[in-house]
């Protein structure tokens, strides 16, 4: 029996901003936001139906401006934030940031559906980033309680209370030793250690904060060899986590010894763009670039399970050396050719374990699975 066919999504406008409804544990739904400068823009939810293999989607209309990223709360599914590109009066672009609820009893269409009459998305608040160093970035859910964001702006991040956002209750700045262009590009919560911990990329390094303090907890100086434009944790190894960046390359470190990774793929020919760990089986890693393609990878010497399941002290007798080095094998496992412009997102499902999305700049959503073989692979 092989693989299911991709399934594939096309917006009528260009689109860089992806994120998985994470607080929704039954149903498999991904949020799309468009860029258009002329046309009111939208936020399309995308749920997958695994009976029929198909999507059905719900459309809901981002008047505000061009969407630049998206969040959604961990803890309520009707919740989610944007950052947005607003143009002002005097015809200045503008970045700002808000959270929104979706409204209920909204209308879903089938595939081929092309009515254009959209619920408006209900403003809850603005995310108030004037006094922010430079301009805003993106908005991070705490990952656990979904109780606080993070504003990341070009040269500061501000914390925020998600029950009375009037003001953040922490502001760090950066004071850079050398002037010059450096600016946060992306940041991720750490999952681990209470959710205290925020790791930034700055140029070609990684500063983390510990927010108790307002201090540096670790960093890696060089850690590529051009811009970092993607970190994630690993949500099962509390101190591992997974860049990328400009020079092709993703890479694998442990953050209580940074001097040189602990793995490094260099499987694609332009700027990665994203790095995602799977949620479930961290060996399991996907990337996307500016290449147009999406690639999944085997890290599983650097994951939980670098034996593939987890083996008892039992079982892990009954494996000779060979045996082992059989099981720890890293690489590409698959890689998926269905996009033409550069995909700048990528992003499991927190549903189904198997199940991934991938958005390039045109506008095409494709919805993979891991293939059968790997997938029997770690489960037996």
């Amino acid at each position: 029996m092989g693989d299911d066919a991709p399934i594939i999504y096309g917006l009528e406008f260009q689109a860089r901003a992806l994120s998985a409804q994470s607080a929704e544990t039954d149903i498999i739904r991904f949020f799309v936001g468009t860029q258009s400068l002329k046309f009111d823009n939208q936020i399309h939810q995308l749920e997958y139906d695994e009976e029929s293999n198909s999507i059905v989607k719900t459309v809901f209309l981002h008047s505000s401006g061009e969407i630049w990223s998206i969040s959604t709360s961990p803890k309520d599914p009707s919740l989610l934030s944007t950052c947005y590109n607003q143009i002002t009066s005097d015809g200045k672009c503008e970045m700002h940031g808000a959270i929104w609820k979706l409204p209920v009893n909204s209308k879903t269409y089938s595939s081929d559906d092309t009515s254009s009459t959209y619920p408006p998305l209900e403003h809850v608040t603005d995310i108030d980033t004037r006094d922010s160093v430079g301009e805003l970035k993106s908005i991070l859910w705490e990952p656990v309680s979904g109780q606080r964001v993070i504003s990341l702006s070009d040269n500061s991040f501000q914390l925020w209370d998600m029950n009375d956002v009037s003001k953040p209750i922490q502001q760090s700045e950066m004071v850079f030793e050398q002037k010059g262009r450096q600016k946060f590009v992306s940041a991720a919560w750490n999952p681990h250690h209470n959710c205290n911990i925020v790791a930034t990329s700055l140029d070609t390094s990684i500063r983390s904060w510990d927010l108790r303090t307002s201090q540096n907890a670790w960093s890696i100086e060089n850690a590529h060899g051009q811009l970092v434009r993607s970190i994630d944790f690993n949500p099962n190894k509390q101190y591992y986590i997974a860049t990328c960046g400009d020079d092709c390359q993703t890479r694998f470190w442990d953050v209580r010894n940074t001097g040189e990774p602990l793995l490094v793929f260099s499987n694609h020919s332009h700027w990665v763009w994203c790095v995602k760990y799977n949620s479930f089986h961290d060996q399991l890693v996907l990337t996307s670039s500016s290449d147009s393609r999406v690639i999944l990878s085997r890290a599983a010497s650097v994951s939980s399970e670098p034996f593939g399941h987890l083996l008892d002290d039992e079982e892990m007798n009954n494996y000779d050396d060979g045996d082992k080095n059989k099981q720890v094998n890293d690489g590409v496992i698959s890689i998926y050719e269905e996009h033409e412009d550069s995909v700048y997102a990528v992003e499991w499902s927190m549903v189904d374990p198997w199940l991934f999305a991938s958005l390039s700049y045109d506008g095409r959503v494709v919805i993979n699975k891991v293939p059968r073989a790997e997938k029997y692979r770690i489960l037996l």
